[in-house]
């Protein structure tokens, strides 16, 4: 377990700014939403304590973007906004080619991209370097039980000893453990949406610079891109049609015969990319899903990003978490630390923007992979229209419009 001690920040406050030095805050999962809240909260002065699972930050992860007004206002105020620019992936194209390679259509970055693009992991080591000195981390460690009276939160970890909190976030992701601790099995709340999706780097055999070649064929899709540049990596993306599968998404011997066996026969480069999964050492896998909770709030305990209205791909996750991050510290300084208020307030205001992010999403498996050669061949069709410059402007409207659909209160950071 390695554990980082956190130091009270000396920042003045000003008049307009509210303590929330009495506060103090266990935050489960330190991947986007968990380190945008602990940045959010360590601005107002609260005790924040991140723990996560990993036994260190994770880096890698596919490249996520941010679009629109909404998102540009909570970075900038979060003081990253400029640093997300200067480490960007300056995505290109990228071309949907049939099985020989040859271009069908061309996607224009910002489709794609948004306004602004970066790795999963490089977005989190932005959040961490911010607050590494003001918020204590602990990795290597995991919630093992919550119990809650009028007062506080008795946590018992995996490995370290136990502690009392005032608040407890649930910010661990799609399979959120905080989220089965108090709200109840994730059967419960997870909605299939007849797909899985694999990610893993592959050797950049196809000379590919800052653009990706997408290939699709009945029920299944890979994509190759590459994302920073680097001449000898690119990543692939493998996307298939499927009932829902049981298996262990922790066994990754298990997981690379899965997607042998759903991609054999394929063609295009998919041989070079089985032989790369065949070498992989780390292979992100799982199902194409959407988390739909009745509640985000249950006494002390809140959930932030995917662990309450996650989506696998699709929904701008990434930004939903940053903004609800935003809220939620927001509304905890509106109300002098009052959970109570603040909560109701965080769960009111966030959750139709949730909702109307993850309805974009639900489309994302036959987006890569259509079941019909016919739907592929609609598809493309639809590809060369968006990729027309008024059609292109369009769409980015439309998908800024989820983006954007919430109003932002001035909160007192």
């Amino acid at each position: 377990m390695t554990k980082q001690t956190r130091q009270t920040p000396q920042t003045p406050q000003t008049p307009q700014q509210k303590n929330l030095s009495h506060l103090s805050v266990l935050i489960s999962g330190a991947s986007v939403a968990g380190p945008a809240l602990a940045l959010d909260l360590a601005r107002l002065g609260a005790r924040v304590t991140v723990v996560e699972k990993a036994p260190d930050l994770r880096g890698g992860g596919f490249a996520v973007d941010f679009r629109g007004h909404v998102h540009r206002t909570v970075l900038t105020s979060m003081g990253i906004w400029d640093e997300i620019h200067r480490r960007q992936t300056h995505m290109g194209r990228q071309t949907v080619v049939d099985t020989d390679g040859n271009p069908r259509v061309d996607l224009p970055a910002e489709l794609m991209s948004g306004d602004v693009e970066i790795f999963r992991g490089e977005l989190a080591r932005i959040m961490y370097e911010r607050t590494k000195d003001e918020v204590e981390y602990v990795f290597g460690d995991s919630i093992a039980t919550l119990g809650e009276d009028a007062d506080g939160v008795d946590v018992t970890f995996e490995k370290g000893a136990p502690r009392r909190f005032d608040l407890v976030v649930g910010a661990d992701g799609l399979h959120s453990n905080t989220r089965r601790l108090v709200f109840g099995d994730e059967s419960r709340y997870l909605r299939f949406f007849d797909h899985y999706v694999a990610g893993f780097d592959v050797p950049n055999h196809l000379a590919l610079d800052r653009t990706g070649r997408v290939y699709s064929e009945p029920g299944r899709a890979a994509v190759v891109g590459n994302y920073d540049g680097d001449p000898d990596r690119a990543g692939a993306l493998l996307v298939f049609r499927s009932e829902e599968l049981s298996y262990d998404r922790r066994d990754v011997t298990a997981v690379k015969r899965i997607l042998a066996e759903r991609f054999a026969g394929m063609g295009w480069e998919l041989p070079a990319v089985l032989k790369a999964l065949e070498e992989a050492d780390d292979v992100y896998f799982d199902a194409i899903a959407q988390i739909h909770v009745d509640r985000l709030v249950k006494g002390r305990v809140v959930l932030l990003g995917d662990a309450g209205y996650g989506a696998t791909m699709g929904g701008m996750g990434t930004g939903v978490a940053i903004v609800g991050a935003y809220v939620l510290a927001g509304e905890l300084a509106l109300a002098g630390g009052d959970f109570r208020v603040a909560f109701a307030e965080y769960e009111s205001r966030i959750r139709d923007f949730a909702k109307g992010c993850q309805k974009i999403s639900g489309n994302a498996g036959p987006f890569f992979a259509p079941p019909t050669e016919r739907r592929i061949r609609s598809r493309d069709r639809m590809y060369r229209l968006l990729a027309s410059r008024p059609l292109a402007r369009f769409f980015k409207r439309m998908t800024e419009k989820a983006a954007t659909d919430i109003k932002l209160r001035e909160y007192p950071f």
